[in-house]
């Protein structure tokens, strides 16, 4: 049972990295289910590729990447926002065309510095096994934020995820509500890139969240369900990682992915089993 505990009990890094993933999978539990019941997967993955130009152009001038995150993903809602209010394209549209926009501005921007290679290999990919304690503190201010804002808004956001009719006749503003969820997006998004970066982030918001979607029927389980599976992921990714030398915020990815397959096969035999049980009772009590 050594291999278990030691790498954790004997390496300073390894311990802060296991803190910051679970800080991650936390906060991608609360916004990940919202972004599950309410589709905003797509949303995820522009906001996610979006701060990518804003990171690398802090790096470049020399100022925290947050900052520079932080301004693009404020440019990719707002510009979300603007193109649907203002013209007749969907919202899809909308963050299709910024989605590509941003990111061709952050390859011409990393672009213009030769050094910038391991730079864009951090913003990608994350550096988990890196993090330092100031890094841990704005992750812990994050997820007091994000979880703060769904209690207080809570009920219109399930509401929203039902239906927008619902939510409206409700007395709810759903324009508000719906900028205040991807004002969530956004702020998961900035916490965890540095962890496991803005290509895998997406991956701890839709991969917990989709298993607890398939276990659970109450939005308060289902976050639970997912706050799980993203600490069990982080603890086994990093596991691995440790034992065979792999990357760490890949690791974490995937082995939750791995769960949401698992899950979804165990949850498909028992409604199968349920389904042909039925008849046989049926059959046993004629």
């Amino acid at each position: 049972m050594s291999w278990l505990v030691d790498p954790f009990s004997t390496n300073e890094f390894l311990r802060q990295a296991l803190l910051a993933s679970v800080l991650v999978a936390l906060l991608c539990a609360i916004t990940g289910t919202y972004v599950v019941l309410r589709g905003l997967s797509f949303v995820g993955d522009a906001l996610a590729h979006g701060v990518v130009p804003g990171i690398a152009a802090a790096l470049l001038i020399g100022v925290s990447g947050i900052f520079g995150a932080a301004v693009s993903a404020a440019v990719m809602m707002t510009g979300i926002s603007l193109i649907t209010r203002k013209s007749r394209l969907s919202s899809d549209t909308a963050i299709g065309l910024l989605f590509v926009g941003m990111l061709a501005l952050g390859v011409i921007i990393t672009s213009r510095s030769r050094t910038f290679v391991g730079d864009i290999t951090r913003i990608l990919f994350g550096e988990l096994l890196g993090v330092k304690p100031s890094d841990l503190w704005w992750q812990f201010v994050a997820l007091v934020v994000v979880g703060v804002v769904a209690i207080v808004a809570h009920r219109p956001f399930v509401l929203m995820s039902i239906d927008d009719g619902l939510a409206r006749t409700s007395g709810f503003s759903v324009p508000i509500f719906h900028s205040l969820m991807l004002v969530l997006v956004g702020i998961t998004v900035i916490a965890s890139f540095q962890s496991v970066g803005t290509l895998l982030v997406l991956g701890m918001l839709i991969a917990p969240a989709a298993s607890g979607a398939l276990i659970a029927r109450r939005v308060s389980t289902m976050m639970l369900v997912a706050a799980a599976y993203g600490v069990l992921a982080s603890y086994t990714g990093l596991l691995a990682s440790y034992h065979f030398n792999f990357a760490a915020g890949g690791s974490i990815v995937f082995v939750a992915v791995v769960l949401f397959a698992l899950t979804a096969i165990v949850r498909s035999v028992v409604v199968r089993r349920a389904a042909d049980e039925i008849p046989h009772q049926h059959e046993h009590r004629h």
